[in-house]
């Protein structure tokens, strides 16, 4: 039986959505926003972005959708653990790639790049412009309506904006504080404990599963991290354990280990801090200076030395970065391309595009970068910039539902 604490997020409680709706009989709040994301058409291009390697390298490297599910299966484990709500954690974790552009985070320097005097780019804020504006679905609204703690969490799931907040969530701040002002996020506070959460799943998932992918692309061995104190003891333990295994299963030992010995410290730190605060409600956790959810200061010390390890060896390596740049030249030669012949957009986009001053029409340009797949960005760049292939008629994206 699932046990809810007092400092959680109570659905019972909820600041509720912009949009006035009927609440349903058979599921809360945050179960109906986890079931509009999973249903929405970004959630589905998650399954053809990059999380570090582009989808043609291989099938079985992690795309941004296999990313966000297992996020998704470490926040729900902590959540549990903290007697927090699972399905206000699920929702966030699930939402919190929503807004990468193809290619990753090249994708991403590459439009923020094009972006620069137009108000930049940001992957969380384009998740926010996502979920309230680009999805077109209802009838009554644009987005997803969502309630107030998700689009919280989705927000600040990575800690308070304080400073260089990004422009789209300067624009949505400014209107809903026109509209009801109970919408208003917070930027300066902490989120809820679930978002925090969130944001912790996503640290542990994200280093853990680029070292089986990047042993699996060959750009380091097992021997190479077994060097790393806290991975040498893991796999030191395996050995006498099973004896002469497998390097592969050693491999998913060594990784299930590590993701198991993380979230264990998180749940204990935590536990321990909450513990010693007392909380008697959710909004007692917003008003603090620092997180309750977190690990501890020598998990914190490992993490930092296996992030400087992925560095070195995947992240700036050659093969990495010779795809970040051809990435990043897909990126700027598209955007480039449409700010200076918008009639070349589809027909969806160009009709936005018309009704727009200067500064959104370039948003709206990056609104349709941002939302291409990896295939979809390769093929759109051929079919505007190859002489030979670029003929291949009217594209998909330009009939598929928004």
């Amino acid at each position: 039986m699932e046990i809810i604490k007092p400092y959680s997020t109570n659905y019972k409680y909820s600041k509720g959505r912009l949009y006035q709706e009927t609440e349903s009989n058979s599921r809360t709040p945050y179960m109906r926003d986890r079931d509009r994301l999973i249903h929405s058409a970004a959630f589905r291009r998650l399954e053809h972005k990059t999380q570090v390697f582009v989808h043609h390298e291989g099938d079985n490297f992690r795309s941004r959708l296999t990313h966000t599910i297992e996020v998704t299966q470490i926040a729900r484990t902590i959540a549990r653990h903290l007697g927090l709500d699972q399905d206000l954690a699920e929702t966030i974790a699930l939402a919190h790639d929503l807004g990468h552009t193809p290619f990753g985070h090249a994708g991403e320097e590459s439009l923020n790049d094009a972006m620069k005097l137009y108000g930049g780019f940001d992957h969380n804020a384009q998740t926010l412009r996502i979920v309230t504006k680009l999805e077109r679905k209802y009838a009554q609204f644009d987005g997803l309506n969502l309630t107030w703690e998700s689009l919280e969490g989705i927000v600040k799931h990575n800690g308070p904006l304080k400073k260089n907040i990004p422009t789209a969530i300067t624009e949505y701040q400014n209107y809903v504080k026109k509209i009801d002002k109970r919408q208003d996020l917070k930027l300066k506070f902490f989120p809820g404990p679930e978002a925090q959460v969130a944001g912790i799943a996503d640290d542990i998932a994200y280093c853990n599963h680029d070292l089986d992918d990047g042993i699996r692309a060959g750009l380091f061995t097992i021997d190479e991290i077994s060097h790393i104190e806290h991975i040498k003891r893991i796999i030191d333990s395996l050995e006498l354990k099973w004896g002469d295994i497998e390097k592969r299963r050693l491999l998913h030992e060594t990784i299930r280990n590590l993701i198991s010995d993380m979230i264990k410290d998180v749940i204990d730190e935590s536990s321990s801090v909450i513990n010693k605060g007392m909380f008697q409600n959710v909004d007692e956790i917003r008003s603090l200076d620092f997180p309750v959810i977190s690990f501890s200061k020598k998990a914190s010390k490992n993490n930092e030395v296996l992030r400087k390890f992925l560095l070195k060896k995947m992240y700036k390596h050659t093969i990495v970065n010779r795809m970040t740049t051809k990435a990043k030249r897909i990126v700027n030669d598209l955007f480039t391309a449409f700010a200076v012949d918008f009639s070349i957009l589809p027909i969806e986009w160009r009709e936005r595009v018309e009704v727009k001053n200067r500064n959104q029409k370039y948003r709206v340009i990056s609104d349709y970068i941002a939302g291409m797949t990896d295939r979809y960005a390769i093929m759109e760049h051929k079919r505007i910039f190859d002489l030979h292939d670029g003929w291949s008629g009217t594209s998909l994206y330009e009939k598929r539902d928004r």
